[in-house]
């Protein structure tokens, strides 16, 4: 029989809790007009305080002052624990009791939040750990079985810093013709003479994607990925097409071309597309002669993916809500 306990201990970090973290979380304790409330409250403003000092330590700058859980109202009206991370987003800091196995989510922290760290703490509150962490949430519940290391955390905050990502891509929105920075039509990028898609002469089945659906039922849109010298100085073009399916689920193609003078995509192009957690969902790698890639998938309401291009040791990484 096997143990079901989590034992995280081969990838946590313990921290010290410092006098002032909590001097601090109990001022901001005794503000509120119960206990359970405040006890709420302390835990949250304990778990923000470990992540900043950790984050100090790791010399990656914060703005606890800019943050919603330095805010007094927000603090009143919500279940927040969030930190400011500058150039990256805000990060969501959620504690745990020492023998819990799941940690609790609020629905008021789904969005806008670029990862999201478990920090664990005894009754003494004077020391607490670092459980690990996960991009992106969708439920109430996560089940500490899925957080991944610190290190993973890190190499996604360098990530998003190279990339910064303050909102996720909407694809809900798309469909009322609302769309994000840098998103264009593709007839838009083919009339740049120097980005003339070559997939517009060479590959006349790309335009017949779901040509049995009703044109006005699709929603189409382009952005250049630029690989630099990897990509022979010549950006790709990722195209994403979404379209309603039943059961409220949207159906997403995702076309990956050659753009400019080069005809072909070069072998070891990845396209990758990541759930929620992280991991890997679907890939595509691009061979000898292909001048583009293709996935295609469906997906519920509200979740989240991540569509990465990728090649050799550079990539660039989207992040969209469905």
């Amino acid at each position: 029989m096997s143990n079901s306990t989590y034992q995280p201990d081969y990838f946590t970090l313990t921290l010290p809790i410092s006098p002032s973290a909590r001097i601090t979380a109990q001022q901001f304790a005794n503000q509120q007009p119960n206990s359970e409330k405040a006890e709420q409250v302390r835990l949250n403003t304990l778990a923000v305080w470990v992540v900043n000092d950790y984050l100090e330590m790791m010399d990656i700058p914060t703005d606890l002052q800019a943050s919603d859980s330095w805010n007094p109202v927000m603090r009143l009206c919500g279940n927040v624990a969030d930190l400011e991370v500058p150039s990256v987003g805000r990060l969501e800091c959620r504690p745990v009791h020492l023998h819990q196995q799941i940690c609790c989510i609020p629905p008021e922290t789904w969005e806008e939040r670029v990862g999201y760290l478990v920090v664990q703490f005894d009754e003494s509150l004077q020391e607490a750990r670092l459980l690990g962490f996960i991009p992106s949430v969708a439920t109430e519940t996560l089940p500490l079985e899925q957080l991944q290391p610190l290190d993973a955390f890190i190499d996604h905050l360098w990530q998003l810093r190279q990339s910064p990502v303050s909102s996720l891509v909407n694809l809900s929105q798309w469909f009322a013709d609302i769309f994000e920075t840098g998103w264009q039509t593709i007839e838009s990028l083919w009339n740049v003479p120097e980005l003339r898609l070559t997939y517009a002469f060479r590959s006349p089945e790309t335009v017949q994607l779901n040509a049995l659906k009703r044109p006005e039922s699709i929603t189409k849109r382009a952005k250049l990925i630029d690989l630099g010298i990897q990509i022979l100085n010549q950006p790709v073009m990722l195209i994403v097409e979404i379209s309603p399916e039943k059961e409220q689920q949207t159906s997403i193609h995702l076309q990956l071309h050659a753009t400019g003078n080069q005809i072909y995509l070069p072998p070891g192009v990845y396209l990758t597309v990541l759930d929620s957690s992280g991991t890997v969902f679907l890939e595509a790698q691009s061979r000898k002669s292909d001048n583009y890639i293709q996935l295609q998938f469906r997906g519920e309401p509200r979740e989240q993916f991540s569509v990465r291009v990728a090649m050799n040791d550079t990539s660039i990484t989207e992040h969209f809500r469905i």
